[in-house]
């Protein structure tokens, strides 16, 4: 009998391989965990919540995804290896059933001002085969379209074995490139301002350069003089061809006291040094002398487009490459699907599903030659899902950082309608949030605390959503949480008046921001929020912006330096000790001398990545051994540096506010990082370590005391637990009773319901966007719900 005829139904016996069913991990110890052992279903949606710092990103990035990408790893060769950092294995006992990791985080995508939206996703890639194949006239390959490859032609001899003998033969060759050749494919051409280049009426030997770093008595001073420029005549009296050789000079190799080294004029080093970065990743002075020294005007060639003219000449139904890269993404999307071409059928549907999954994903705003730099963490972390969205891959481990940040309630259900198609492709899905939307999709829960830091690291519940409702458990309690609206509302003081606004998207809007009340800034994503108020008040005399973006500082940097906290916890132990307080300091006299107070050894390897070991000497306490005898708080129950900056902020708190440690500076200090909710970060963790929400508050708590009267917060509420939302609320309530006036662009509902006054943008996202549909109290917006964000702000007051 064929097997297709088989009639009888008698189930096959579940076969050994599809036992695997469960990825367990047991005694995980990595950073607060205290041996938490969880098993999670695979092919399943499990989301892990509990309250910041309770250690859901130890167990999920730290423990599970570091451990599949470290496995990973050690599948190539040997050789490769050599090029790959080498992980250290997780300190945990037992991981079983991992599979392969996608990690899929916020971190802003490359600074690279070469990468757009297209180029970050296969956009651009098809969109160029797309041309080359239909574009009219033709000009050349997809290579012919992009505006990273150079226009080279060339000529040279080509030696070949033909019959037996060595042939010699002249060829030729070309490569047609999409390059506009004056900016070469930025964009955009730089204007120097000489002035603040140099001051003309001093000669170099006196510092006439005024461009940070270019200091006369280093070796700047040794190759201006060796390339033969006059070093004590002032530049103002310099002859045409100086002044030329100075500012322009090309490359060329000179001799100094026996070193060979390379000659370059000024512009074009700064060039190649400083705008080959995107602004956003500058350091502070530099970023400064560039918006003093350098204007950026779109290249007059390509119109700003990057393209050469060639590449701009060839068109499909009239428009070229550069015309569609420049529409908004569902605008272009429609435009693929009325093109009907059978020799590219499969191209153009691979290219409009692509497009889709940027509108069903709630980026149908951008287009396709925005700047990847510009993207938000929220915004850049969904351009990332889209490459999964449409990859083959199943049985992958994805893993999620709070994929709702940057999200308004109505993107939210889309954004979990993805995390379930993913799931439902045969994917184990990962997410680490706080949001009860998406924790409600979720197949399984685990929730880590009960508390943060110290007190956090175990599991306080794992099963089901309802089983967590029911659980006594934080998050449990919190799940169904619904703000009310405020019975009394502030009056305003004045107001800030934005006139004609036209960044980006909006649309020449009049608003007037009140002062003296919580402003909450709100509408879906891509709607202008970010335009206007960053565009239009950031800069303006007294206006405080505390953003998510990463601290500028290296990974000697810790919350206790950042917040200048350092400074009085040393002065009380140089007092107590009776020695100078330079010793309290792992970058000055105390450190320990083998690792320079790093309390880690960096090993650069040559070809490898750097690897960091924790140093024998100092045992990662970053201290010589003779500085960790003097204590502080009495000889029995007193504490040594390294200790102290190894405790919470809550514990420091403790214990430098009563008996011998007492120290009333660092309190003060120590109070306001708690009442921005960060009573459970160490003094001594490295800044490189916190998240984006937690970089805002550390921001916010160290700019609590300046003079300045208005606060702008990019989302704040990122990052926090429902239960830590009210604390937040209370704290923005605090700056507002003080007198300061404080805006805050949010989607978090219980944060609009707290508002004072409401100013939403919309009605949609990208052009759709850009104007204002509704300003006034949460109580009016609440009563009409006319917009989007009204519908959603009634449904959660439940009023």
């Amino acid at each position: 009998m064929s097997m297709a005829t088989r009639t009888d139904t008698q189930s096959p016996a579940v076969h050994v391989a599809d036992s695997h069913d469960l990825i367990r991990v047991h005694g995980a110890r990595e950073n607060n965990l205290k041996d938490v052992s969880v098993e999670i279903p695979k092919r399943r949606l499990t989301v892990f919540t509990g309250v910041s710092g309770s250690g859901k990103s130890s167990l999920v990035f730290a423990t599970i995804a570091a451990e599949s990408q470290r496995m990973i790893n050690e599948t190539y060769s040997a050789f490769l290896q050599g090029f790959m950092p080498s992980m250290a294995r997780p300190d945990v006992d037992l991981l079983d059933g991992l599979t392969t990791a996608i990690i899929v985080d916020q971190e802003r995508m490359g600074a690279n001002p070469r990468s757009t939206v297209g180029t970050a996703t296969d956009a651009n890639a098809l969109l160029r085969i797309l041309f080359s194949r239909l574009g009219d006239p033709h000009i050349g390959s997809p290579q012919a379209f992009s505006f990273n490859v150079a226009s080279i032609s060339g000529a040279g001899a080509v030696t070949f074995e033909q019959g037996g003998k060595t042939v010699k033969e002249r060829r030729e060759f070309s490569i047609t490139g999409g390059m506009c050749p004056r900016c070469e494919g930025m964009g955009r051409v730089t204007d120097f301002d000489l002035t603040q280049l140099y001051d003309d009426s001093k000669p170099l030997s006196e510092g006439a350069l005024t461009i940070p770093g270019y200091s006369m008595d280093g070796w700047y001073g040794r190759i201006f003089g060796g390339a033969g420029l006059p070093m004590d005549k002032p530049i103002g009296k310099f002859t045409e061809a100086e002044l030329n050789k100075l500012l322009y000079g090309e490359p060329e190799k000179i001799k100094v006291e026996g070193v060979n080294l390379t000659y370059e004029g000024v512009i074009p080093k700064i060039q190649k040094s400083m705008l080959s970065k995107d602004r956003e990743a500058m350091q502070p002075h530099i970023r400064a002398f560039v918006d003093r020294a350098i204007t950026f005007t779109a290249c007059p060639e390509c119109d700003g487009t990057r393209l050469s003219e060639a590449a701009r000449s060839s068109k499909i139904k009239g428009l070229s490459i550069a015309d569609v890269c420049a529409m908004q993404i569902s605008d272009l999307a429609d435009w693929v699907r009325g093109l009907d071409e059978p020799s590219v059928a499969p191209l153009l549907t691979t290219l409009g599903d692509t497009l889709d999954s940027f509108v069903e994903i709630g980026l149908g705003y951008l287009s396709l030659d925005r700047p990847a730099g510009t993207l938000s963490g929220g915004e850049a972390q969904r351009t990332k899902m889209i490459r999964h969205l449409g990859s083959a891959l199943t049985d992958v481990t994805y893993v999620f950082d709070e994929p709702t940040i940057g999200l308004h309630p109505h993107d939210i259900q889309r954004m979990n309608n993805l995390l379930l198609r993913l799931r439902d492709k045969g994917n184990t899905v990962l997410v680490v949030e706080h949001k009860p939307e998406t924790i409600a999709i979720a197949d399984h829960v685990v929730d880590l605390g009960p508390g943060a830091g110290t007190v956090g690291g175990s599991v306080c519940f794992e099963g089901t959503v309802e089983g967590l409702r029911e659980s006594e458990t934080l998050t449990g309690r919190h799940l169904d949480d619904r703000a009310s609206l405020k019975k009394s509302i502030r009056k305003p003081t004045g107001a800030l008046q934005i006139r004609g606004a036209r960044q980006n998207n909006l649309q020449d809007v009049d608003v007037d921001v009140p002062t003296g009340v919580l402003t909450v800034v709100t509408g879906v994503a891509g709607s202008g929020k970010s335009s206007l108020i960053h565009g239009n008040l950031a800069g303006r005399d007294e206006v405080i912006v505390v953003d998510q973006t990463a601290i500028k500082g290296s990974r000697r940097s810790n919350p206790a330096t950042y917040t200048g906290l350092l400074e009085p916890i040393r002065k009380a132990f140089a007092k107590a000790n009776g020695v100078k307080p330079a010793l309290f300091s792992a970058n000055s006299e105390g450190a320990c001398p083998t690792c320079n107070g790093a309390g880690v050894i960096y090993t650069e390897l040559g070809v490898m990545e750097t690897v960091a070991t924790t140093c024998e000497e100092c045992e990662g306490k970053r201290f010589q051994a003779a500085v960790l005898e003097y204590r502080l708080g009495g000889n029995d129950v007193g504490k040594d540096i390294s200790e102290v900056l190894a405790m919470s902020v809550t514990e420091a708190e403790e214990f430098l506010g009563a008996g011998e440690a007492r120290t009333p500076a660092a309190h003060k200090i120590l109070d306001r990082l708690a009442e921005v909710g960060l009573g459970y970060l160490k003094l001594g963790q490295p800044l490189t370590t916190l998240s984006g929400g937690e970089r805002q508050r550390l921001k916010l708590a160290t700019r609590m005391v300046e003079k300045g009267g208005v606060y702008i917060l990019d989302e704040p509420t990122t990052g926090l637990h429902l239960a830590d939302v009210e604390q937040l609320l209370a704290l923005l309530d605090r700056l507002v009773d003080s007198g300061k006036s404080v805006i805050v662009i949010e989607h978090h509902q219980a944060v609009m319901a707290h508002a004072d006054w409401i100013i939403d943008l919309g009605p949609g996202a990208g052009h759709d966007g850009g104007r204002i549909v509704f300003e006034g109290t949460p109580a009016d917006l609440v009563t009409n719900p006319s917009t989007l964000t009204g519908e959603h702000l009634e449904a959660y007051t439940g009023s």
